[in-house]
């Protein structure tokens, strides 16, 4: 029997790291519990009105946030607000896939213009990877806004 996962981030801003992953990885901010989100509202401006109309104090508003695929299909992404700062290498991280299909200079030159939008968006490029068939295909190291590595393979 296969389980479903859900990948959890510790992070001192769960709110504006999950919006960073949001972006990269194409999820969804889901709407509080039994809320409608409208189309055209944002998730994170309801979830503020539910905080606040079911009586959570405002300072614990950016304790936690979670992001989700739209097509149902990847896992889910939690972040939680964790006290300590990241002091040593991931164990496990993310490789997104920013070049299905490609390879060479063609895939290469994909995973360059991903890491341009990432960066610009607060990531930041750690080293590149090239080629070395039949092992790696090459790849690009990176870390999240809060120092957690990914790849983009």
């Amino acid at each position: 029997m296969s389980r479903h996962v859900q990948i959890t981030f510790d992070a001192h801003d769960p709110r504006a790291l999950s919006v960073f992953w949001r972006d990269v990885l194409g999820y969804v901010h889901p709407g509080p519990p039994g809320v409608d989100v409208p189309e055209g509202v944002d998730p994170l401006s309801a979830w503020d009105e539910f905080l606040a109309r079911i009586g959570v104090p405002q300072e614990q508003w950016n304790t936690r946030s979670a992001i989700e695929d739209p097509d149902g299909q990847g896992p889910r992404v939690f972040f939680q607000q964790v006290p300590e700062d990241k002091v040593a290498k991931n164990r496990v991280h993310l490789d997104v896939r920013a070049a299905p299909g490609l390879a060479g200079e063609e895939r290469m030159a994909a995973l360059e213009v991903e890491c341009a939008r990432l960066v610009a968006m607060g990531a930041t490029r750690v080293r590149r990877d090239e080629p070395a068939p039949p092992m790696s295909m090459g790849y690009i190291v990176m870390t999240d806004p809060e120092g957690n590595e990914f790849c983009l393979d």
